[in-house]
């Protein structure tokens, strides 16, 4: 005897997006831990975690109703994953974007993928891109690459503000979007940021 399990075409898609979930939270927990026992390389732990925390995102806002809380929906599902639920719920970031690794290699070519990323993140915010989903990816570059300079100190201002507008973001929805006030401060801060970061340089790593 076949066994339904679901009746419709929306109960169907409920279960896949439970499936999908489920498979998110178990692959980060295994790419955590294979990063943590350096099985794999920054290099390639980063894009992935990008990937799955981009892709989990989505689909917990799709979900927001029938899953209010991803904890709880662990717990019920039995899924031992701490290390995961931290990296998507908590931090929103990869491990690298939080404890970076700098180097000392290439300053020339990192200082022009920070004033990039900077100047990218600007004209996003003056062309109206104001969503989550548009902004945390943005930011997120300008952090890793602010991170790849070790002529910055490490309580450098600018990356204290860029990491505190990432950890907001990563605790809203992927279709909210900033006020315009707070559009407004995150440019000011992007702004002076980047003025700072100016003047940290020495001036043989912008030639």
């Amino acid at each position: 005897m076949e066994v339904k399990l679901w009746n419709d075409k929306s109960e169907r898609e409920t279960y896949e997006n439970f499936a999908e979930i489920y498979a998110i939270i178990k692959t980060t927990e295994k790419l955590e831990k294979a990063y943590i026992r350096d099985i794999i390389s920054s290099s390639t732990y980063e894009p992935e975690c990008q990937k799955l925390i981009a892709h989990f995102k989505t689909l917990a806002s799709a979900l927001k109703d029938t899953i209010p809380s991803i904890e709880r929906f662990a717990d019920t599902y039995k899924m031992d994953c701490p290390a995961a639920l931290y990296r998507l719920v908590t931090s929103g970031v990869p491990a690298t974007v939080e404890h970076r690794r700098v180097s000392t290699e290439g300053t020339a070519a990192f200082v022009a993928e920070c004033v990039q990323n900077f100047i990218t993140a600007m004209d996003s915010l003056k062309l109206n891109m104001v969503a989550v989903d548009q902004l945390h990816p943005l930011l997120t570059d300008l952090s890793l690459s602010l991170n790849k300079l070790s002529i910055l100190p490490v309580d450098f201002e600018g990356k204290m503000k860029v990491n505190q507008w990432i950890l907001m973001l990563s605790k809203m929805e992927a279709a909210d979007e900033l006020k315009e006030e707070q559009a407004r401060q995150l440019h000011f801060d992007l702004e002076s940021s980047y003025n700072s970061f100016m003047a940290a340089l020495p001036d043989r790593s912008i030639g």
